[in-house]
Formats: C-alpha cells, structure tokens, sequence
C-alpha cells in the first residue's frame, strides 16, 4: 500500500525552481503555483475508466463516442503513435487524422485536456500522461511491472503503466482496450483487465455456421411449391428467417427445394440458367447448392448487395466473376469491376518495379486466372500458319480476350486505392478477399455504389492477414451483419470445395 503523499508525487508534476525560470513565468508562479496535472484520477469513481489502444482508434475513429456515460482515457501515447500514421494515404492514414481533428473538437473549449470534457452521454474523455521520470520508484505495483518489462520507451509498456497508476488513483475499474492480443497478454499477466474492442463484432456463430437453413413443410405444399414455384407458410415456421435467405424446403428426408425467402414473407424458387455461358469463352454450370443459391442472388437484379463467405477453393471468386460477364454480355450493366484489397500496400508496393499496373498484377494475378479460364476460348483458333498471316508483327504478343475488354474500359481489374470519392455507377462490381478489409473500409466502399449498381463481396473469414480485424470485426462480417434483412441484401455461405480433392481436404484437415 503507497501512501498519499507518494501518490500525489506520481500524479502532480513539480513546480521547477524558480532560478530556472524568466522573470514573466516567476510572476505567473507566485500567484498560481498549480502544479500540472497528469489526468490520472478521473472526474468521479462511479463508472469505469477505459483506456484506449492506438489500434482500436485506428480501426473506429467513432470509438470516441462508444463508451457512452464511462470514463474515456487517451495516453498521450497514443497520440505519438497516431501521428505515425496520419500522413499515410491509406484508409489507416485517414483513420488517424479523424482521430486527431475529432479529439481537436473535444477539448477546444477547455485547455486543460487532462482533467476531461464531458459527452454527449454524460461520460468524460480525457487525456493521460505517464512520465518514468516523474515517477521514479514509488510504487510496489510499478517497480514490479518494470522488472518484468524493463524497457520504458516503448509504446505499449508505457500504456500499460500508465493503466496501472490509473488503477492506483481510482477506487472505480480500469479496463485497457485494445484489438492487439499480445497486448491482451502483458496486460493480464500484470493484472490488468483487458477487453477486446466490440462495437462492431459479430456474433460468433453468424461467422461458424455455414449451412443452410432447412425449414419442414407436408408434402402438400412441397408439391404447390415445385408447380407453381411460389409458397406463404405460417409465421412460426419462418421465425428468424432473413430477408433473401436461402433455404432448403424438406418434406421427410429426402425430398427438399431450395428456395428464398422475399421480403413479402412468401418463398420463391430459385431463379437461374442450365449454365452461365460466356460468348466466345467457357460456360460454368453449378456445382452444388450453395453455388446455386450464390448465382440466384447474383442474377436477381433487385438484389444489389451480395456478400459470400466461403473457405479456400469454393468456387465463390469463379461464380462471382462468370456472373459479372454473364450480365455484362446481357448489357445488363456497362461494365465489370473486380478487385481486391492490398494488406500493407503502402509499405510494399513501392519496392515492386514497373508501372502501378505492374506493380499491382502479383496482388491481382488471381482475378487474371479466373477470367483467363473464363474466357478462353473454348475450340482451337485455327492453325499457326494463318494466325501468322493475320498480324503484321508475327513476334507480337497475342492478346487474351478480358485484355481487349480491358483496353476498352468495359473491364477492369484494379485494386483500392483509388475508390475514396469515386460514384460507380451502372456497374457488376465484384470484390474479392473481402474479410481484408476493416468495417470503415466496407463503408467506404457499400457508399461509392450509385444507382443500377451492385456490389459482391466474397471472402473467408477465417483466412485473415491484416492485423487490425479478425474473423469476427472484418469488413465482410460487419457489412453482412449490418445491413442483413435488408430489401436489397442477399448472403450466401458456401462449405462445399469444388477445386479439386486436395483442396477439398487440405481445407478441412490442415
């Protein structure tokens, strides 16, 4: 136990001497000699104090406003390490600027930025400063967290010391949130309590459970269902069924339809070709019944969002971009876009050689394969001689079919860095790896789509590089689960591997 008066010199600073100060500071200290606050004892001890990671401000700059009527603590290093970030031109980069003009906002009506401003929920937001020179070796609690963590300069260690002399000035909790797990673990292993942050994660099972949905009906409305493709039951069987959900209809156990259900509260049948042919290409036919659900919703154009989750070799980014070039050849829309999200594309594109467009082709290669397989030719050109005789260049490099669509601006295949403040419409725009993405990068992208658009956002939750989301606070979980039940929203979960056995059982058993 520490007594009051080391308390007081871990939490104030100093006043300095006065020899070392100009005449105008000696005057201003005689009649005010405050000493500054660190902002380690909170306004009052009725609600909690959370402590903010860098990352989680990050990844939500509106998590400023989530705590409602608790206690919101900055370290100021926090804000070292926003200003890391805030000249980047990427969605990190934006993140962090919003951070720093909102808190601007915050704490323009007072100078005194450590002893908080109040929200609009009747909590505070307030500044915390942690100085290992001010507070030299006063407290059992911080000499033991610096034998186990020695180092006093770094970020992190200096958060956590600074969440634990917050826990020494107020009887009320502290709570560290942060989205970094090995932060999780120093903080419990010094006897912190740690949160992640979990405004915008998803309920587990929306992300394990990949089945379809099978609702029992008699054999008698199976029957009126295959004859007239159109069924109403009563609403104790439909109970908790989405808007555009794709389920099995089952009369025993092994007679079943697959159908959607509409917005209406009826059930339709699914909608779609014997194949998806490509002029002059290949034609894709389905699979499985997760494929033909997926094709039903992209083919339905009163559907304008589709999102898929689907494990490694699903088929999602295939089906996804042969019913783009379906609907394109129909002139259905103007054109196809389909991308990808670049994890950590400012700090490794620039060391690729070339141009952007080579710079960025090993990131999109995959798109290029799916409309290469798509659209080659499905009988043999002719023979070599008469190829040879067509050019006038025999040395020059044939061009593939999606290249041709390409140059003429019908096609693109591009990655994100370019889509802030873009309107795209009339267009099948299709992005791949989706679960890359954090939930403000989703939106960014949800809100480019203009009228006649529609948007596919495929991905596995499971396979997840960028550091700032898991399978739960991706871009893809969070934009399913946001806008789910929507008119215009369908989603589809794939668990059937068409890529070939091996990939099948690499997935399920590695």
């Amino acid at each position: 136990m520490i007594h009051r008066t080391d308390e007081a010199q871990c939490a104030l600073f100093e006043v300095p001497p006065a020899a070392s100060l100009s005449p105008a500071k000696r005057k201003r200290n005689a009649s005010d000699p405050r000493p500054v606050d660190f902002g380690l004892t909170a306004p009052s001890q009725l609600v909690k104090n959370y402590v903010l990671d860098t990352n989680v401000l990050l990844h939500d700059p509106a998590s400023l406003e989530r705590f409602k009527e608790n206690h919101l603590c900055i370290p100021v290093d926090v804000l070292a390490e926003l200003d890391r970030f805030k000249s980047e031109q990427t969605e990190r980069g934006a993140n962090a600027r919003r951070v720093h003009r909102r808190l601007t906002e915050m704490f323009s009506c007072t100078d005194k930025v450590t002893q908080g401003v109040s929200n609009s929920f009747g909590g505070t937001v307030r500044m915390v400063i942690y100085d290992p020179a001010t507070c030299p070796k006063n407290s059992e609690l911080l000499n033991r967290f610096h034998r186990i963590f020695p180092d006093r300069e770094r970020v992190d260690h200096r958060i956590l010391a600074a969440c634990l002399l917050l826990m020494q000035h107020n009887t009320a909790p502290v709570v560290l949130v942060t989205k970094d797990i090995n932060m999780q673990l120093k903080a419990r292993a010094v006897g912190i309590e740690c949160q992640d942050y979990l405004n915008d994660k998803v309920d587990a099972r929306e992300v394990s459970n990949y089945e379809v949905r099978r609702i029992e009906v008699d054999g008698n409305e199976l029957q009126r269902f295959a004859s007239s493709g159109d069924l109403a039951i009563d609403e104790d069987r439909v109970a908790g069924v989405a808007v555009n959900e794709y389920v099995l209809l089952g009369a025993g156990e092994k007679q079943t339809i697959p159908a959607r259900f509409t917005a209406a509260g009826r059930f339709v049948r699914l909608n779609i070709p014997e194949v998806l042919k490509i002029p002059d290409g290949q034609s894709l036919k389905p699979l499985n019944l997760g494929q033909r659900c997926l094709i039903d919703a992209l083919l339905n154009p009163e559907i304008s969002l589709v999102t898929c989750y689907g494990h490694a070799g699903t088929g999602k980014t295939l089906v996804a971009v042969a019913a783009g070039l379906h609907e394109m050849f129909n002139r259905r829309y103007t054109g196809i876009t389909v991308s990808r999200p670049v994890v950590a594309m400012g700090e490794q594109l620039g060391f690729l050689p070339g141009s952007l467009d080579e710079k960025m082709r090993p990131w999109l290669q995959p798109i290029h394969d799916a409309l290469d397989l798509l659209m080659r030719p499905s009988t043999p050109l002719g023979p070599r001689r008469k190829q040879q005789k067509a050019s006038d260049n025999p040395t020059a490099a044939v061009k593939k079919p999606y290249e041709l669509l390409m140059e003429q601006g019908i096609l693109e295949i591009e990655a994100l860095c370019y889509i802030r403040g873009r309107s795209i419409p009339n267009r099948f725009f299709i992005l791949d790896e989706a679960q890359q993405l954090t939930p403000q990068e989703a939106k960014t992208i949800v809100t480019r789509m203009s009228r006649d658009s529609k948007l596919v956002l495929v991905g596995d939750p499971a396979q997840i590089d960028n550091p700032y989301v898991d399978s739960r606070s991706n871009g893809l979980v969070y934009t399913r689960n946001r806008l789910k039940g929507q008119s215009f929203v369908a989603h589809i979960a794939l668990n059937r591997g068409e890529r070939s056995e091996l990939a099948e059982a690499g997935a399920r058993l590695m």
